[in-house]
């Protein structure tokens, strides 16, 4: 297996242009089923999950053409929901956006359970709700999602937890439904947004993304069209808490200042510089910033995202900070990684209890998912030494050429390829 090399202590400087959203883009990409056209979509981060997604989406009958490495055509005229390949959508989680998509063209799919970094319970409930109250009939046994509809119908849906995915997925299947659907306690995240400013453009009818009332007006077809997906606020953010763990001074540009409220808080709070722009920030630090208390939230909260990279900044500031994790059971695997490079982490439950060392030495550890992957890099930056991060195919599913854009900052980091 590859692994990532990286010598340590290093204080990244430069700048650094952010990616598209990969939570916008996997939505989006099986979102242009519903056209019987042609969809050009641009900015589209170059990771691994989305040349799965497009694998899966070409055994489907989409023609698909690279104009670049990050700008896609597809041509979905000639589309088939029998061409499905259970095992490829049993590979991440996102896979099961087809299902709201083919539900809505073709009324029948069938997918295999969605899968993805192993962070503890991900029930797919609150789909299935939304599928069923739109007219479908779904059954989720034998490790397969199979749902048909003779059509569909909108209605009020009320979800029981916020889920990001639930939202989008019943919008997308919404969409061509007749009448009106009506999402109730729905997530505000950006790509939630995204994805339904994306799917207005073809022609569809949602309104009030990013509140937790969204109003979905069903119409007959939608036509192709062409959109840019939004930066990346989870590279973003990656890349600002890079900046403050290293002692650094890093311009990250293409974001969305807005969409990082709540990090750019935390960040000025432990003691942190951060200067906003209109499409740009920039963040420093030169000296040892101090303890904090994180809570995951859905957005406008801390995201869960970035609990594992603030993790390793914690990890070296002054004093004890406490992070509480209310969204994912498995999230804190990374904690005992990082503990073989010096820090003290005790985990109880959802929370994490933080005490600040100077320094990280180098040690062998494993990505147990792709963000903690992300924080094993920013600690292995920091640590002095050389350390080696093994199961970095987690952070591929998720960070374009991550070892380049680190490179680039000054960071002492090269991938090696190894047998499996």
């Amino acid at each position: 297996m590859d692994k990532f090399v990286i010598d340590g202590p290093t204080k990244l400087n430069g700048e650094i242009l952010i990616a598209g959203a990969k939570n916008s883009a996997l939505a989006i990409l099986p979102a242009t089923l519903l056209v019987d056209g042609v969809c050009t979509i641009s900015n589209l981060p170059h990771i691994s999950d989305i040349q799965n997604i497009c694998e899966i989406l070409e055994k489907l009958g989409s023609k698909i053409s690279w104009d670049s490495s990050n700008s896609i055509t597809i041509d979905n005229h000639n589309i088939s929901y029998k061409n499905m390949p259970i095992d490829l959508t049993s590979k991440f989680r996102a896979s099961y956006y087809l299902i709201g998509a083919l539900l809505g063209r073709c009324k029948k799919v069938q997918v295999g359970m969605p899968g993805g970094c192993k962070l503890g319970p991900r029930p797919i409930d609150q789909h299935i709700k939304g599928f069923e109250l739109l007219g479908a009939t779904v059954d989720s046994s034998q490790g397969k999602v199979s749902a048909y509809a003779d059509k569909l119908v909108g209605n009020n849906i009320y979800l029981d937890v916020v889920s990001v995915g639930a939202t989008i997925n019943i919008m997308i299947a919404a969409v061509l439904a007749e009448g009106t659907t009506i999402i109730e306690n729905a997530a505000k995240e950006p790509h939630v947004v995204d994805v339904a400013t994306f799917l207005n453009s073809l022609g569809a009818d949602i309104r009030g993304a990013g509140t937790d009332v969204i109003k979905i007006n069903g119409v007959k077809s939608l036509h192709g069209n062409t959109y840019t997906i939004v930066p990346d606020q989870i590279e973003a953010g990656t890349f600002m808490l890079a900046a403050v763990a290293s002692k650094g001074n890093i311009l990250i540009k293409n974001c969305v200042p807005e969409h990082l409220d709540s990090l750019i808080s935390k960040i000025i709070e432990i003691g942190g510089n951060v200067e906003i722009f209109d499409d740009s920030i920039r963040v420093s630090c030169d000296h040892q910033t101090t303890k904090t208390t994180i809570n995951t939230l859905p957005y406008p909260g801390f995201p869960t995202d970035l609990q594992a990279p603030i993790g390793t900044v914690l990890a070296l500031s002054e004093g004890t900070s406490i992070i509480s994790e209310s969204i994912w059971d498995s999230r804190f695997q990374y904690t005992s990684e990082l503990n073989k490079l010096g820090a003290k982490i005790t985990v109880q439950g959802k929370s994490a209890i933080i005490e600040g060392v100077e320094k990280f030495y180098s040690a062998p550890v494993f990505a147990s998912d792709l963000r903690a992957g992300a924080a094993l890099i920013i600690a292995a930056i920091c640590a002095e030494g050389t350390t080696e991060i093994y199961n970095i195919h987690h952070i591929d599913r998720g960070y374009e050429d991550i070892e380049g854009k680190f490179s680039k900052l000054g960071a002492k980091i090269r991938r090696v390829k190894g047998d499996n």
